[in-house]
């Protein structure tokens, strides 16, 4: 019962960052987005994985693989996408 829930919140919360990801890719306007922000999720990704790499297999690995992925796919095209004149760092 439990695998069964994981796996359908898994579903639900990934389904909900695809939004985000396309509306992302399609405009390359992340400017709404904090740098600083960016960067902790995924310094934060880094070291959850500790914990999550102690646990068996199972729908927790797919949603923070998929957490992990996302994350470390805004810090890059906000990299690449911020113009150079402006201010990426605070």
């Amino acid at each position: 019962m439990f695998v069964i829930a994981g796996t359908i919140s898994t579903l639900i919360f990934t389904a909900s960052t695809f939004p985000m990801l396309q509306k992302a890719w399609k405009t390359k306007d992340l400017k709404s987005y904090s740098f600083p922000n960016l960067l902790l999720c995924n310094i934060g990704n880094a070291i959850h994985w500790l914990y999550v790499a102690s646990l068996p297999v199972g729908p927790i690995w797919l949603l923070h693989g998929f957490a992990t992925l996302s994350t470390l796919t805004m810090l890059i095209w906000y990299i690449m996408f911020t113009k150079k004149g402006e201010k990426c760092l605070p």
